[in-house]
């Protein structure tokens, strides 16, 4: 009697140990990010190129917007949570690399001028556009304005980014601490001498950038 009280409690705690191995596996996955500046250590950090996207939008004919991409993005940012009015930001987006549904508009967007003149867009071999923070002011717990000078096509003028801190954390695959933002602002492409099809083809153009930066 005593054989078959053990033998149940035995395959009873056998049962109880595989129903808690059972919930841990389908325990759902913790999200390594989150939206706490306190996961925010000082220091430097290099943009993730494989992470950070440029998408840009520009309305067609007034029917619809058009949309890319740029990837690729390479740069440094120096940041102390607790002074984020000394942040500093230098990003280089290779232009040449720009992501379009078309083929024949990225052809065209590449396309040399005709007989040696200006292209229509950025040419073969286009530089880098270049964006280097002069000034950084915080509008609120995770939001601030990031003015600085931005270099595209030859061309340098200041811009405003309206960016939002969206997550920190350790990368699972690296394990480098990460932080995210997210950012938006307007250019008109005429005053970087992108002048081509206005206005049948919209003056402004819309930037969204989806940022992840690594400690070093």
């Amino acid at each position: 009697m005593k054989t078959i009280k053990l033998m149940t409690a035995f395959a009873a705690a056998l049962a109880l140990g595989g129903v808690a191995t059972l919930s841990a596996q389908n325990a759902p996955a913790q999200v390594p990010g989150a939206m706490d500046a306190s996961r925010v250590s000082a220091g430097t950090y290099a943009v993730d190129p494989a992470h950070t996207l440029v998408g840009w939008r520009v309305n067609h004919f007034g029917f619809n917007d058009y949309f890319g991409v740029f990837g690729s993005v390479e740069g440094a940012l120096q940041l102390d949570p607790a002074d984020v009015s000394s942040a500093e930001l230098e990003i280089m987006i290779p232009i040449g690399m720009v992501t379009v549904a078309s083929e024949g508009l990225r052809d065209h967007l590449l396309r040399p001028g005709k007989e040696g003149g200006t292209p229509d867009f950025f040419g073969p071999d286009p530089a880098p556009a270049r964006f280097v923070s002069t000034q950084v002011l915080r509008t609120g717990d995770t939001t601030a304005d990031i003015t600085g000078d931005l270099t595209l096509n030859g061309v340098t003028r200041p811009v405003t980014i309206n960016a939002e801190f969206t997550g920190a954390g350790a990368n699972p695959m690296n394990r480098k601490e990460t932080i995210g933002f997210e950012g938006s602002t307007t250019i008109k492409r005429s005053e970087f001498g992108i002048g081509y099809g206005i206005p049948m083809v919209g003056d402004e153009v819309e930037l969204d950038i989806s940022a992840a930066f690594e400690k070093q």
